[in-house]
């Protein structure tokens, strides 16, 4: 076995910009995404077995739930992809953003948040087109007959969340680690 000089020892990882583990200081609580996925998880859950159990003994089915489970998906889905990006659990191809020195870590980090923003805000913009179309020719739902746009509503509204949430990364990011002068 070959003896390894001080020289030679392999370098220490280095840690990531925003470490995975650790809730940033945000100034709206992340609880609310947090609660609201378990409140719609929950009713989710819920609408599928009552609806499972109506099938099961009458052969029938609510026409209600296909809808309703579609919307709590969606709204679920964006509350979700909400904290995933501020506590940097997204989806990211970690051998290009954790690798390198820290300054190339936060170009990465800069670089991945900016197109995340770019994307939501026009996701948001994009949307709010959508719910005013479907307002103003009074779209309704085929199973239940409510306005579509009730639906579409939170589209939007989650999509701001999730630039608003991102925004404050980029600037936690731009910051860089608290103590840190930046030059």
């Amino acid at each position: 076995m070959p003896h390894m000089s001080r020289q030679e020892a392999p370098a220490e990882p280095v840690e990531p910009i925003i470490p995975a583990e650790a809730d940033p200081a945000v100034k709206v609580p992340l609880a609310i995404e947090d609660w609201l996925a378990v409140i719609l998880l929950a009713t989710l859950a819920i609408i599928t077995f009552l609806n499972v159990l109506v099938r099961y003994f009458t052969d029938q089915s609510f026409a209600w739930t296909e809808e309703i489970s579609v919307f709590l998906l969606i709204v679920l889905t964006m509350a979700g992809g909400s904290v995933a990006f501020v506590r940097n659990h997204h989806i990211r191809i970690e051998i290009l953003a954790d690798s390198g020195s820290p300054r190339r870590q936060r170009i990465m980090a800069l670089i991945a948040n900016g197109c995340v923003l770019a994307f939501f805000v026009l996701l948001t913009v994009l949307s709010v087109k959508l719910v005013l179309d479907e307002y103003m020719y009074e779209e309704t739902s085929p199973a239940i007959g409510v306005p579509t746009w009730w639906y579409s509503i939170w589209l939007p509204v989650m999509a701001a969340a999730i630039s608003l949430r991102t925004l404050g990364t980029l600037r936690r990011i731009a910051r860089g680690p608290q103590g840190e002068t930046q030059r």
